[in-house]
């Protein structure tokens, strides 16, 4: 069985990782971690931070795209040393693109028989305005995906 695992930091996304690696031990499975960088979320922006919600011409940056795949890459050896601690090795891999439609791409182009990712468990009202990766990765998915909180 070839497990994907999607992190992004959180300590749910740590424990989705920690379930795959009993799934895949169980199964004598493989594990791929991937942590997916949106430039778009991070390379735009105008001279100085917005001021309102109005102002489209300006925008504020939030994170170069080089610091975004530095941040990635730790996250990533992060997971990579995490999964060893528990005994199993990982490929690591960092993608582009919204995490919804990269972690599903790749899944689905690679041949993964399953997705585990963690779910930080927003409030109703949250999810409902910034909505959810996790259960956007569910709606999405081609493979079946297992969500841990």
């Amino acid at each position: 069985m070839d497990c994907l695992a999607a992190v992004d930091g959180s300590k749910e996304s740590e424990n989705a990782l920690a379930y795959a690696a009993d799934i895949a031990d169980a199964m004598d499975g493989s594990i791929t971690v991937v942590y997916a960088v949106n430039p778009t979320a991070h390379d735009e922006g105008g001279d100085e931070p917005t001021v309102s919600l109005w102002d489209a011409d300006q925008r504020l940056v939030l994170e170069s795209i080089d610091d975004a795949e530095q941040r990635g890459l730790e996250l990533l050896e992060n997971a990579a040393d995490f999964a060893n601690e528990l005994g199993h090795d990982v490929e690591t891999e960092l993608l582009y693109g919204n995490p919804v439609a990269a972690v599903t791409d790749f899944a689905e182009d690679d041949g993964f028989d399953t997705i585990f990712v963690g779910h930080r468990g927003r409030s109703e009202r949250a999810g409902l305005m910034i909505g959810s990766v996790a259960k956007s990765i569910v709606e999405r998915a081609t493979v079946p995906v297992t969500v841990v909180r």
